[in-house]
């Protein structure tokens, strides 16, 4: 059985690619540490690392190995969690799974701040990750609910989905480009253009699916940068780097140095939806829900039940 303390120690010298600095990190001598380790790696039948005089590095293995350590411990982190708030009786509890969409279009936000009115002793834990860990936190019941930018397969056995938005993607340049100055813009002007690709390195899937619908529309992007949410994004075009497409909802007020157009001819969105586990829902959570539900912009499709 896999010990929880080993696993910490092996994230630990896996992210410091040194045992005495992980030694330091983990309030730990270097020797016990280097012990289990090496005790791990027994009880695996695995070489977890390559170790050199100067460094340690992970083995090819070892990376696959240290992706699913570091999913465990959040799950058990959740667990823990849980139980601690079950054991002062606070109904369970939330435990809420979100992509940064969910908190630039204010729709999560929204709900916690109802969720607060209505129950204000309530707690709730916020854990943003990557669709693919939401839906294994659903399904090991760590986690209450999800909101992701896709669903899951519409056959999944286990899990329900229902859309909350649809946010149209416009058109974000520099303000001191020439295009600034033209209402219309078309494919050919983008073509070739330096771009600022949102969130794609994140998941590099959504690259090729970036690329894809820009070419579809008659394009083809120079992506320069990668920016990791559609702020960070709108700062880099402000100053001149490229241009991106970011979300309505994030284009409320005028960001200085950006100059925003609609693009009738591409037609792109940002999707949110919620998903949750069909068995078993806590009266918190379906109320909670119910909550969520309440902002969504577009109405369910059949799938909901």
């Amino acid at each position: 059985m896999l010990d929880l303390r080993q696993l910490r120690y092996f994230v630990a010298v896996a992210e410091a690619e040194h045992v005495g600095r992980a030694a330091e990190e983990l309030h730990i001598s270097q020797s016990p540490l280097s012990r289990q380790i090496a005790q791990l790696e027994k009880n695996l039948g695995l070489t977890l690392f390559e170790r050199s005089q100067q460094r340690i590095r992970l083995t090819a293995d070892g990376r696959v190995f240290l992706n699913e350590a570091r999913a465990l411990l959040r799950h058990a982190d959740r667990l823990e969690n849980l139980g601690r708030r079950l054991g002062r009786g606070e109904e369970g509890g939330l435990c809420i799974g979100y992509v940064g969409d969910a908190m630039h279009t204010g729709v999560l936000p929204a709900a916690l701040r109802t969720l607060q009115e209505e129950r204000p002793g309530i707690h709730v834990a916020l854990y943003s990750l990557s669709p693919q860990e939401q839906f294994v936190g659903l399904r090991q019941r760590s986690l209450d609910i999800a909101l992701v930018q896709r669903p899951p397969a519409q056959d999944d056995p286990d899990l329900l989905a229902v859309p909350l938005l649809e946010d149209p993607l416009l058109l974000a340049l520099p303000a001191g480009h020439p295009l600034a100055g033209r209402t219309d813009i078309t494919a050919s002007d983008l073509d070739g253009m330096p771009w600022v690709a949102v969130g794609t390195s994140l998941e590099p899937a959504a690259r090729d699916a970036f690329v894809a619908a820009c070419v579809a529309s008659g394009f083809t992007p120079d992506i320069r940068l990668d920016a990791p949410d559609p702020l960070t994004a709108l700062g880099l075009v402000a100053s001149g780097l490229g241009f991106a497409l970011v979300q309505k909802s994030m284009l409320r007020g005028t960001t200085e140095g950006v100059e925003v157009r609609e693009l009738p001819w591409h037609e792109a969105s940002v999707h949110l939806w919620a998903v949750w586990h069909h068995t078993d829902l806590r009266p918190v959570v379906a109320s909670f829900r119910a909550t969520v539900l309440t902002h969504r912009a577009t109405p369910p499709p059949a799938r909901e039940s």
